[in-house]
């Protein structure tokens, strides 16, 4: 079975007249290890189409499983479960806490994973921001990085639970064109190496450039799937 299946899945915010229809039946399946780009104008259905895959909410109509199970049947605390456990998160606006420095930001990321700290737990964070670029900044805070580095412990904060899937909304919306191909072959590396399923909603031209499969939606509808 695939890493990701959706059946019919509808999303309508809101009742009666003024009800918006964010998501129209959507049908999908991603496989493990695709980079897979889902994009479209803006209102158009990406984030929450994200938001699903993510378990960050739920379909009004349709079916989605990860990993085989079925999550609309699963409790609040088991979605979390698989969020915490199974899905990285890559965010335009980085989500950094910002008194912590970039090796407490991955820290504690892993921690909340694996549940547990020690010598293994910040080993393996030393090598994860080693791995994206950033040797001997680990104990900078957000405030004293640049854009792209903020980015970069984004995504070391995403990848050092080892996560099935990684979902990045707009990850280079805020960098220039040089950092944003960086960032990008950050992560063409992980998907290559450690074959992580990313899919990424973007207007960015570089990101579609990069993507093994091109998902477009319009008005909540699949209306293009191109593999390449």
């Amino acid at each position: 079975m695939a890493l990701l299946e959706m059946s019919g899945v509808r999303k309508v915010y809101g009742q009666g007249a003024v009800e918006v229809s964010a998501l129209r039946g959507i049908d999908l399946k991603v496989e493990k290890g695709e980079f897979t780009t889902v994009f479209g104008p803006s209102g158009s259905g990406k984030t929450t189409l994200l938001n699903m895959i993510g378990c960050l909410d739920v379909p009004t109509e349709g079916k989605i499983f990860f990993k085989e199970r079925e999550l609309e049947v699963l409790s609040a605390n088991e979605l979390a479960g698989i969020r915490r456990h199974n899905i990285g998160f890559i965010f335009q606006s980085y989500n950094l806490i910002p008194v912590l420095t970039a090796f407490e930001n991955v820290q504690f990321a892993l921690r909340l994973a694996a549940g547990k700290g020690g010598k293994d737990v910040d080993e393996k964070v030393y090598s994860i921001l080693a791995a994206v670029g950033l040797k001997g900044l680990e104990h900078r805070k957000p405030g004293e990085l640049s854009g792209g580095q903020k980015q970069r412990v984004a995504v070391a904060r995403a990848l050092v639970k080892d996560p099935g899937l990684v979902l990045a909304d707009e990850p280079t919306a805020n960098l220039d064109s040089k950092t944003g191909k960086e960032v990008l072959e950050v992560m063409l590396k992980m998907n290559r190496e450690l074959h992580t399923t990313f899919i990424f909603s973007t207007h960015d031209p570089t990101i579609m450039e990069y993507a093994k499969r091109m998902i477009e939606i319009k008005d909540g509808m699949i209306t293009g799937d191109e593999k390449r």
